[in-house]
Protein backbone atom coordinates (compact mmCIF):
# COMPACT_ATOMS: atom_id res chain seq x y z
CA UNK A 1 0.00 0.00 0.00
CA UNK A 2 2.68 2.47 0.62
CA UNK A 3 4.39 1.78 -2.55
CA UNK A 4 1.28 2.07 -4.43
CA UNK A 5 0.65 5.92 -2.67
CA UNK A 6 4.18 6.57 -3.23
CA UNK A 7 3.59 5.75 -6.86
CA UNK A 8 0.56 7.79 -7.30
CA UNK A 9 2.67 10.71 -5.59
CA UNK A 10 4.55 10.11 -8.33
CA UNK A 11 2.56 9.88 -11.21
CA UNK A 12 0.46 13.03 -10.32
CA UNK A 13 4.18 14.78 -10.06
CA UNK A 14 4.85 14.24 -13.35
CA UNK A 15 0.78 14.82 -15.27
CA UNK A 16 1.30 18.27 -13.09
CA UNK A 17 5.17 18.80 -15.02
CA UNK A 18 3.84 17.93 -18.19
CA UNK A 19 0.61 20.74 -17.80
CA UNK A 20 3.01 22.72 -16.78
CA UNK A 21 5.31 22.22 -19.61
CA UNK A 22 1.81 22.89 -21.56
CA UNK A 23 1.43 26.43 -20.20
CA UNK A 24 5.01 27.54 -21.26
CA UNK A 25 4.88 29.89 -24.10
CA UNK A 26 8.00 31.42 -26.01
CA UNK A 27 7.12 35.41 -27.41
CA UNK A 28 9.31 36.84 -29.02
CA UNK A 29 9.08 40.98 -29.46
CA UNK A 30 7.25 40.93 -32.95
CA UNK A 31 4.63 38.45 -31.90
CA UNK A 32 4.05 39.76 -28.89
CA UNK A 33 3.14 43.14 -30.43
CA UNK A 34 0.55 41.04 -33.13
CA UNK A 35 -1.26 39.94 -30.69
CA UNK A 36 -1.04 42.68 -28.24
CA UNK A 37 -2.49 44.41 -31.57
CA UNK A 38 -4.58 41.71 -32.24
CA UNK A 39 -6.21 41.03 -29.26
CA UNK A 40 -7.18 44.65 -28.07
CA UNK A 41 -10.30 45.78 -26.92
CA UNK A 42 -9.29 49.68 -27.78
CA UNK A 43 -8.49 48.88 -31.26
CA UNK A 44 -11.86 47.03 -31.74
CA UNK A 45 -13.65 50.36 -30.22
CA UNK A 46 -11.71 52.19 -32.43
CA UNK A 47 -12.68 50.10 -35.78
CA UNK A 48 -16.14 50.93 -34.23
CA UNK A 49 -15.44 54.48 -34.80
CA UNK A 50 -14.43 53.97 -38.34
CA UNK A 51 -17.63 52.05 -39.19
CA UNK A 52 -19.34 54.70 -37.81
CA UNK A 53 -18.01 57.52 -39.98
CA UNK A 54 -18.27 55.28 -43.25
CA UNK A 55 -21.64 54.82 -42.11
CA UNK A 56 -22.70 58.59 -41.89
CA UNK A 57 -20.85 58.79 -45.03
CA UNK A 58 -23.19 56.53 -46.66
CA UNK A 59 -25.95 58.38 -45.31
CA UNK A 60 -24.91 61.87 -46.30
CA UNK A 61 -23.91 60.26 -50.00
CA UNK A 62 -27.65 59.03 -50.14
CA UNK A 63 -28.72 63.03 -49.68
CA UNK A 64 -27.87 63.27 -53.27
CA UNK A 65 -30.44 60.67 -54.37
CA UNK A 66 -33.70 61.61 -55.99
CA UNK A 67 -36.47 61.58 -53.16
CA UNK A 68 -39.23 60.63 -53.77
CA UNK A 69 -43.13 59.24 -52.62
CA UNK A 70 -46.30 58.12 -53.17
CA UNK A 71 -50.04 58.07 -51.72
CA UNK A 72 -53.35 56.35 -52.10
CA UNK A 73 -56.23 57.97 -50.70
CA UNK A 74 -60.30 56.22 -50.74
CA UNK A 75 -62.61 59.03 -49.50
CA UNK A 76 -66.42 58.38 -48.62
CA UNK A 77 -69.33 61.28 -48.65
CA UNK A 78 -72.34 61.19 -47.35
CA UNK A 79 -74.70 64.23 -48.53
CA UNK A 80 -77.73 64.56 -46.35
CA UNK A 81 -79.13 67.98 -47.88
CA UNK A 82 -78.11 66.85 -51.67
CA UNK A 83 -80.16 69.56 -53.36
CA UNK A 84 -78.95 72.75 -54.37
CA UNK A 85 -80.35 76.04 -55.73
CA UNK A 86 -78.84 78.78 -56.86
CA UNK A 87 -80.99 81.81 -57.77
CA UNK A 88 -83.92 81.14 -59.93
CA UNK A 89 -82.59 78.39 -61.69
CA UNK A 90 -83.52 75.21 -61.36
CA UNK A 91 -82.43 72.91 -58.43
CA UNK A 92 -79.14 71.00 -58.55
CA UNK A 93 -79.83 67.58 -56.82
CA UNK A 94 -76.20 65.55 -55.83
CA UNK A 95 -76.23 61.87 -54.78
CA UNK A 96 -76.75 60.98 -51.52
CA UNK A 97 -73.56 59.41 -50.91
CA UNK A 98 -69.99 59.59 -52.76
CA UNK A 99 -66.75 57.79 -53.40
CA UNK A 100 -63.50 59.04 -54.60
CA UNK A 101 -60.42 57.53 -55.66
CA UNK A 102 -57.33 59.60 -55.78
CA UNK A 103 -54.02 58.80 -55.75
CA UNK A 104 -50.32 60.97 -56.15
CA UNK A 105 -46.79 59.60 -57.16
CA UNK A 106 -43.89 62.56 -57.32
CA UNK A 107 -40.51 62.45 -58.05
CA UNK A 108 -37.79 65.00 -57.17
CA UNK A 109 -34.25 65.66 -57.80
CA UNK A 110 -32.00 68.51 -56.33
CA UNK A 111 -30.21 69.43 -59.18
CA UNK A 112 -27.92 72.84 -57.64
CA UNK A 113 -28.18 73.66 -53.87
CA UNK A 114 -25.01 75.48 -54.08
CA UNK A 115 -22.91 72.52 -53.32
CA UNK A 116 -24.06 72.13 -49.98
CA UNK A 117 -24.73 68.66 -50.59
CA UNK A 118 -21.01 68.31 -51.87
CA UNK A 119 -19.69 69.90 -49.19
CA UNK A 120 -21.10 67.59 -46.61
CA UNK A 121 -19.98 64.81 -48.54
CA UNK A 122 -16.08 66.27 -48.28
CA UNK A 123 -16.55 66.93 -45.02
CA UNK A 124 -17.96 63.71 -43.61
CA UNK A 125 -15.13 61.57 -45.76
CA UNK A 126 -12.51 64.16 -44.13
CA UNK A 127 -13.48 62.94 -40.59
CA UNK A 128 -13.42 59.55 -41.50
CA UNK A 129 -10.09 59.62 -42.33
CA UNK A 130 -9.75 61.33 -39.13
CA UNK A 131 -11.37 58.63 -36.98
CA UNK A 132 -8.18 56.00 -39.32
CA UNK A 133 -5.75 57.89 -38.02
CA UNK A 134 -7.05 57.71 -34.32
CA UNK A 135 -6.98 54.44 -34.80
CA UNK A 136 -3.49 54.19 -36.18
CA UNK A 137 -2.31 56.12 -32.78
CA UNK A 138 -4.15 53.41 -30.29
CA UNK A 139 -2.46 50.94 -32.43
CA UNK A 140 1.31 52.72 -32.24
CA UNK A 141 0.05 53.42 -28.04
CA UNK A 142 -1.09 49.39 -27.87
CA UNK A 143 2.39 48.29 -29.42
CA UNK A 144 4.31 50.78 -27.29
CA UNK A 145 2.33 49.22 -24.13
CA UNK A 146 3.47 45.70 -25.08
CA UNK A 147 6.94 46.70 -25.68
CA UNK A 148 7.11 48.60 -22.22
CA UNK A 149 5.69 45.35 -20.99
CA UNK A 150 8.26 43.26 -22.62
CA UNK A 151 11.39 45.22 -21.39
CA UNK A 152 9.99 44.90 -18.21
CA UNK A 153 9.39 41.16 -18.13
CA UNK A 154 13.33 40.74 -19.72
CA UNK A 155 14.53 43.00 -16.44
CA UNK A 156 13.36 40.82 -14.29
CA UNK A 157 14.21 37.42 -16.13
CA UNK A 158 17.61 38.56 -16.72
CA UNK A 159 17.76 39.99 -12.76
CA UNK A 160 16.27 36.69 -11.42
CA UNK A 161 19.49 34.71 -13.74
CA UNK A 162 22.26 36.97 -12.33
CA UNK A 163 20.76 35.89 -8.57
CA UNK A 164 20.04 32.39 -9.12
CA UNK A 165 24.42 33.00 -9.97
CA UNK A 166 25.05 35.08 -6.94
CA UNK A 167 23.46 32.24 -4.90
CA UNK A 168 25.49 29.72 -6.62
CA UNK A 169 28.21 31.22 -6.03
CA UNK A 170 27.31 32.18 -1.99
CA UNK A 171 26.77 28.95 -1.31
CA UNK A 172 30.13 28.12 -2.29
CA UNK A 173 31.61 30.79 -0.49
CA UNK A 174 30.27 29.80 2.71
CA UNK A 175 31.03 26.04 1.99
CA UNK A 176 34.39 27.33 1.49
CA UNK A 177 33.89 29.40 5.10
CA UNK A 178 32.82 26.54 7.13
CA UNK A 179 35.69 24.51 6.10
CA UNK A 180 38.33 26.92 6.72
CA UNK A 181 35.91 27.51 10.39
CA UNK A 182 36.96 23.87 11.03
CA UNK A 183 40.25 24.18 10.08
CA UNK A 184 40.25 27.27 12.81
CA UNK A 185 41.04 29.82 10.09
CA UNK A 186 38.38 32.39 10.23
CA UNK A 187 35.48 33.00 12.82
CA UNK A 188 31.99 31.58 13.49
CA UNK A 189 31.52 35.34 12.61
CA UNK A 190 33.19 35.01 8.99
CA UNK A 191 30.27 31.45 8.55
CA UNK A 192 27.17 33.90 9.78
CA UNK A 193 28.31 36.54 7.34
CA UNK A 194 28.25 34.72 4.45
CA UNK A 195 24.84 33.30 5.69
CA UNK A 196 23.29 36.83 6.38
CA UNK A 197 24.42 37.12 2.57
CA UNK A 198 22.85 34.51 1.50
CA UNK A 199 19.73 35.23 3.08
CA UNK A 200 19.45 38.66 1.71
CA UNK A 201 20.03 37.77 -2.07
CA UNK A 202 17.52 35.02 -1.35
CA UNK A 203 15.40 37.71 -0.17
CA UNK A 204 15.82 40.05 -3.41
CA UNK A 205 15.42 37.07 -5.67
CA UNK A 206 11.71 36.55 -3.79
CA UNK A 207 10.70 40.35 -4.60
CA UNK A 208 12.26 39.31 -8.02
CA UNK A 209 9.91 36.42 -8.54
CA UNK A 210 7.18 37.83 -7.30
CA UNK A 211 6.97 40.69 -9.64
CA UNK A 212 7.73 38.30 -12.47
CA UNK A 213 4.38 36.39 -11.70
CA UNK A 214 2.53 39.88 -11.73
CA UNK A 215 3.89 41.69 -15.06
CA UNK A 216 3.95 37.68 -16.84
CA UNK A 217 0.46 38.19 -16.15
CA UNK A 218 -0.21 41.83 -17.06
CA UNK A 219 1.37 40.70 -20.59
CA UNK A 220 -0.85 37.62 -21.01
CA UNK A 221 -3.71 39.63 -20.54
CA UNK A 222 -2.71 42.49 -23.26
CA UNK A 223 -2.01 39.83 -25.64
CA UNK A 224 -5.13 37.70 -24.76
CA UNK A 225 -3.44 35.03 -23.61
CA UNK A 226 -4.40 32.39 -20.31
CA UNK A 227 -3.02 34.00 -17.51
CA UNK A 228 -1.62 31.63 -16.26
CA UNK A 229 0.26 30.78 -19.34
CA UNK A 230 4.66 31.14 -18.23
CA UNK A 231 6.05 33.72 -20.73
CA UNK A 232 9.60 32.65 -22.37
CA UNK A 233 10.76 35.94 -23.97
CA UNK A 234 13.88 36.48 -25.64
CA UNK A 235 16.43 39.06 -25.99
CA UNK A 236 14.44 41.85 -27.91
CA UNK A 237 17.84 43.40 -28.88
CA UNK A 238 20.92 41.40 -29.50
CA UNK A 239 22.85 44.50 -30.83
CA UNK A 240 22.11 48.34 -30.85
CA UNK A 241 21.16 50.34 -33.27
CA UNK A 242 22.83 53.22 -34.20
CA UNK A 243 20.63 56.31 -34.03
CA UNK A 244 20.65 58.96 -36.88
CA UNK A 245 20.87 62.50 -36.84
CA UNK A 246 17.81 64.46 -34.54
CA UNK A 247 17.08 66.05 -37.62
CA UNK A 248 15.94 62.72 -39.01
CA UNK A 249 13.82 62.05 -36.34
CA UNK A 250 12.20 65.23 -36.90
CA UNK A 251 11.25 64.86 -40.18
CA UNK A 252 9.66 61.34 -39.59
CA UNK A 253 7.91 62.84 -37.37
CA UNK A 254 6.04 65.45 -39.22
CA UNK A 255 5.24 62.95 -41.96
CA UNK A 256 4.02 60.23 -39.49
CA UNK A 257 2.53 61.41 -36.17
CA UNK A 258 -0.88 60.56 -36.63
CA UNK A 259 -2.39 63.84 -34.20
CA UNK A 260 -0.15 66.40 -36.82
CA UNK A 261 -1.98 64.36 -39.88
CA UNK A 262 -5.46 64.50 -38.16
CA UNK A 263 -4.85 68.62 -37.29
CA UNK A 264 -4.25 68.52 -41.35
CA UNK A 265 -7.63 66.82 -42.01
CA UNK A 266 -9.32 68.93 -39.34
CA UNK A 267 -8.14 71.79 -40.84
CA UNK A 268 -9.25 71.20 -44.34
CA UNK A 269 -12.79 70.10 -42.78
CA UNK A 270 -12.91 73.57 -41.39
CA UNK A 271 -11.83 74.71 -44.75
CA UNK A 272 -15.20 73.03 -46.53
CA UNK A 273 -17.51 73.69 -43.35
CA UNK A 274 -16.10 77.52 -44.11
CA UNK A 275 -17.67 76.64 -47.82
CA UNK A 276 -20.51 74.87 -46.71
CA UNK A 277 -21.78 78.44 -44.48
CA UNK A 278 -21.05 80.41 -47.94
CA UNK A 279 -23.18 78.16 -49.60
CA UNK A 280 -26.33 78.80 -47.65
CA UNK A 281 -26.58 82.41 -49.25
CA UNK A 282 -26.88 80.65 -53.28
CA UNK A 283 -30.24 79.58 -54.76
CA UNK A 284 -31.25 76.10 -54.95
CA UNK A 285 -32.72 74.54 -58.14
CA UNK A 286 -34.61 71.31 -58.56
CA UNK A 287 -36.53 69.17 -61.04
CA UNK A 288 -39.37 67.05 -60.62
CA UNK A 289 -42.73 64.96 -62.05
CA UNK A 290 -45.98 63.97 -60.54
CA UNK A 291 -48.21 61.13 -61.34
CA UNK A 292 -51.96 62.38 -60.92
CA UNK A 293 -54.86 59.51 -60.61
CA UNK A 294 -58.30 60.46 -59.75
CA UNK A 295 -61.44 58.22 -59.80
CA UNK A 296 -64.55 59.84 -58.68
CA UNK A 297 -66.42 56.52 -60.16
CA UNK A 298 -66.72 55.50 -57.27
CA UNK A 299 -65.12 51.83 -57.51
CA UNK A 300 -62.23 50.94 -56.91
CA UNK A 301 -61.23 49.75 -60.61
CA UNK A 302 -63.38 52.49 -62.67
CA UNK A 303 -64.87 51.91 -66.10
CA UNK A 304 -63.47 53.06 -68.90
CA UNK A 305 -63.22 57.15 -69.33
CA UNK A 306 -64.40 57.53 -66.00
CA UNK A 307 -60.89 58.85 -64.15
CA UNK A 308 -58.03 60.68 -65.16
CA UNK A 309 -53.92 60.49 -64.65
CA UNK A 310 -52.44 63.71 -65.45
CA UNK A 311 -48.55 63.91 -64.75
CA UNK A 312 -47.00 67.23 -64.50
CA UNK A 313 -43.29 68.08 -65.14
CA UNK A 314 -41.48 71.14 -63.09
CA UNK A 315 -38.77 72.79 -62.01
CA UNK A 316 -38.15 74.97 -59.22
CA UNK A 317 -35.63 77.85 -58.27
CA UNK A 318 -35.92 78.76 -54.34
CA UNK A 319 -33.52 81.39 -53.03
CA UNK A 320 -33.47 82.76 -49.21
CA UNK A 321 -32.66 85.92 -49.87
CA UNK A 322 -31.99 86.62 -45.92
CA UNK A 323 -29.46 84.27 -45.97
CA UNK A 324 -27.24 87.14 -47.67
CA UNK A 325 -26.97 89.11 -44.44
CA UNK A 326 -27.66 85.99 -41.77
CA UNK A 327 -24.45 83.86 -42.68
CA UNK A 328 -22.02 86.93 -42.49
CA UNK A 329 -21.12 85.64 -38.60
CA UNK A 330 -21.32 82.16 -39.53
CA UNK A 331 -18.52 82.50 -41.75
CA UNK A 332 -16.61 84.52 -39.59
CA UNK A 333 -17.03 81.60 -36.73
CA UNK A 334 -16.05 79.06 -39.08
CA UNK A 335 -12.98 81.05 -40.13
CA UNK A 336 -12.11 81.30 -36.19
CA UNK A 337 -12.52 77.68 -35.96
CA UNK A 338 -10.44 76.95 -38.99
CA UNK A 339 -7.94 79.35 -37.46
CA UNK A 340 -7.63 77.64 -33.93
CA UNK A 341 -6.88 74.44 -35.28
CA UNK A 342 -4.01 75.97 -37.18
CA UNK A 343 -3.17 77.16 -33.94
CA UNK A 344 -3.47 73.85 -32.21
CA UNK A 345 -0.90 72.46 -34.86
CA UNK A 346 1.34 75.06 -34.06
CA UNK A 347 1.28 74.03 -30.76
CA UNK A 348 1.62 70.14 -31.02
CA UNK A 349 4.57 70.73 -33.50
CA UNK A 350 6.41 72.09 -30.56
CA UNK A 351 5.42 69.44 -28.65
CA UNK A 352 6.33 66.75 -31.03
CA UNK A 353 10.00 68.46 -31.17
CA UNK A 354 10.64 68.89 -28.00
CA UNK A 355 9.40 65.21 -26.64
CA UNK A 356 11.88 63.94 -29.82
CA UNK A 357 15.22 65.74 -28.51
CA UNK A 358 14.54 64.53 -25.21
CA UNK A 359 13.90 60.67 -26.37
CA UNK A 360 16.95 61.27 -28.67
CA UNK A 361 19.24 61.91 -25.77
CA UNK A 362 17.84 59.71 -23.59
CA UNK A 363 18.45 57.10 -26.23
CA UNK A 364 21.96 58.35 -26.39
CA UNK A 365 22.55 57.92 -22.57
CA UNK A 366 21.58 54.46 -22.26
CA UNK A 367 23.97 53.90 -24.61
CA UNK A 368 26.37 55.54 -23.09
CA UNK A 369 25.58 53.99 -19.58
CA UNK A 370 26.07 50.26 -20.86
CA UNK A 371 29.52 51.30 -22.00
CA UNK A 372 30.32 52.83 -18.51
CA UNK A 373 28.65 49.74 -16.94
CA UNK A 374 30.75 47.26 -19.64
CA UNK A 375 33.64 48.98 -17.84
CA UNK A 376 32.50 48.72 -14.63
CA UNK A 377 31.88 44.94 -14.91
CA UNK A 378 35.82 44.40 -15.78
CA UNK A 379 37.04 46.70 -13.12
CA UNK A 380 34.21 44.76 -10.59
CA UNK A 381 35.36 41.17 -11.62
CA UNK A 382 39.11 42.23 -10.98
CA UNK A 383 38.22 43.10 -8.10
CA UNK A 384 36.07 40.29 -6.74
CA UNK A 385 39.29 37.85 -7.75
CA UNK A 386 41.61 39.77 -6.06
CA UNK A 387 39.79 39.91 -3.27
CA UNK A 388 38.79 36.18 -3.30
CA UNK A 389 42.18 35.15 -3.16
CA UNK A 390 43.32 37.73 0.07
CA UNK A 391 40.52 35.85 1.52
CA UNK A 392 41.70 32.27 0.84
CA UNK A 393 45.35 33.41 1.88
CA UNK A 394 43.16 34.82 4.75
CA UNK A 395 44.39 38.29 4.29
CA UNK A 396 40.89 40.18 3.56
CA UNK A 397 37.97 39.96 6.01
CA UNK A 398 34.88 37.95 4.84
CA UNK A 399 33.21 41.47 5.21
CA UNK A 400 35.40 42.82 2.32
CA UNK A 401 35.03 39.57 0.17
CA UNK A 402 31.36 40.03 0.67
CA UNK A 403 31.00 43.71 -0.56
CA UNK A 404 33.68 42.75 -3.44
CA UNK A 405 31.08 40.00 -4.39
CA UNK A 406 28.47 42.23 -4.17
CA UNK A 407 29.54 44.90 -6.22
CA UNK A 408 30.20 42.47 -9.03
CA UNK A 409 26.69 41.01 -9.22
CA UNK A 410 24.97 44.48 -8.63
CA UNK A 411 27.23 45.41 -11.48
CA UNK A 412 26.06 42.70 -13.75
CA UNK A 413 22.31 43.57 -12.59
CA UNK A 414 22.79 47.12 -13.74
CA UNK A 415 24.25 46.28 -17.23
CA UNK A 416 21.16 44.25 -18.22
CA UNK A 417 19.19 46.15 -16.91
CA UNK A 418 20.44 48.96 -18.91
CA UNK A 419 20.32 47.09 -22.14
CA UNK A 420 16.58 46.67 -21.68
CA UNK A 421 16.52 50.38 -20.83
CA UNK A 422 18.47 51.29 -23.77
CA UNK A 423 16.10 48.89 -26.06
CA UNK A 424 12.96 50.44 -24.55
CA UNK A 425 14.49 53.99 -25.29
CA UNK A 426 14.87 52.92 -29.09
CA UNK A 427 11.36 52.03 -29.25
CA UNK A 428 10.58 55.61 -27.43
CA UNK A 429 12.37 57.30 -29.80
CA UNK A 430 10.40 55.46 -32.55
CA UNK A 431 6.96 56.01 -31.05
CA UNK A 432 7.76 59.98 -31.13
CA UNK A 433 8.24 59.42 -34.56
CA UNK A 434 4.89 58.24 -35.02
CA UNK A 435 6.16 55.15 -36.65
CA UNK A 436 7.41 51.61 -34.59
CA UNK A 437 9.16 48.92 -36.38
CA UNK A 438 9.79 45.40 -34.16
CA UNK A 439 11.18 43.80 -37.32
CA UNK A 440 14.87 42.97 -37.13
Amino acid sequence: MKHLFKNLILTGLLLSGTTYAQQVRHLDLSEAVNLGIENSKNLRLSQNKIDEALAHLAVVKDNALPSGNASFLYNHAEIPGNTLVIGESAPLHLPKRADAFVGTAAVEQLVYGGGKLRYAEASTRLLAEVARLDADKSKEEIAYAVISTYYNLFKIIQSKKVVEQNLESIASQLKQAQRFFSQGIVTKNDVLRFQLQEANVSLTGMEIENNRKIVNYNLNIMLGLDGNTILDISDPEAHLQMAPNLGSFTEMAMENRQELRQLDLQNHAAEVNTKSVKAETLPSVGVGANLYYINPSGRFIPPVNQFISPITLGANLSWNIGSLWTTRHKVAEARIQQKSITLQKDVLTDQVKTEINKSYHDYLLAVNRIKVLEASIVQATENDKLLASKYQNNVASATDRIDAETLLYQARINLEIAKADAGLAWYTLLKSTGKIDTSK
